[in-house]
């Protein structure tokens, strides 16, 4: 089984508490129908399990087959550095087929961001570096399509629906209460 080569860190875009006794890391790449598919089954899952579950999501854009995926990680990554990562991310999974310059920095605007300074960092690149550290990581810890996850730094192989999700997590809750693996 392949296991998380990079630990979650304070770098990391986290929803949850730091101790909680399961960590779920999902790399994403937001035009990915599949990522879209799972991300309202994530939030049912984070919602499920409240303060037991904390969220990881990196970015794993495959440029190859999505070609706005990596312009809307970048916009993400500007909202994050502008302290607004989560409603982007959100609204971009939420929006997936109107990926496109104008329409991230229309949805900069509407999140209270300034439009230019995102025009302008998508035209530099500015938070590219930040995406290849993730993807790369990625890589490294045997990502080779989206969405993959990892529960308490091993992969994850099963299904993402909720029922499946549900059901590895508590198996993860199990093992930590009898002391035999924590969260990573």
């Amino acid at each position: 089984m392949a296991n998380l080569k990079v630990p979650v860190g304070p770098a990391d875009h986290t929803l949850g508490e730091e101790q909680a006794p399961v960590t779920l890391v999902e790399y994403g790449d937001y035009e990915c129908p599949h990522c879209g598919h799972a991300h309202p089954i994530v939030q049912a899952v984070r919602k499920h399990f409240g303060t037991q579950l904390r969220f990881v999501f990196r970015n794993f854009p495959l440029t190859e087959i999505h070609p706005h995926a990596e312009m809307a990680a970048e916009a993400a990554e500007f909202a994050g550095a502008n302290g607004r990562f989560w409603e982007m991310h959100d609204a971009i999974f939420e929006n997936q087929s109107r990926l496109g310059t104008s329409f991230l920095v229309e949805l900069a605007g509407k999140l209270g961001l300034s439009s230019g300074a995102l025009s302008a960092a998508l035209e530099n690149h500015q938070y590219l570096s930040r995406i290849k550290s993730d993807f790369m990581g990625g890589v490294r810890s045997g990502v080779n399509g989206t969405p993959t996850f990892f529960l308490n730094g091993e992969r994850y192989e099963g299904s993402w629906e909720f029922e499946d999700l549900v059901e590895a997590i508590d198996e993860r809750l199990s093992l930590t209460k009898t002391g035999r693996r924590r969260a990573s």
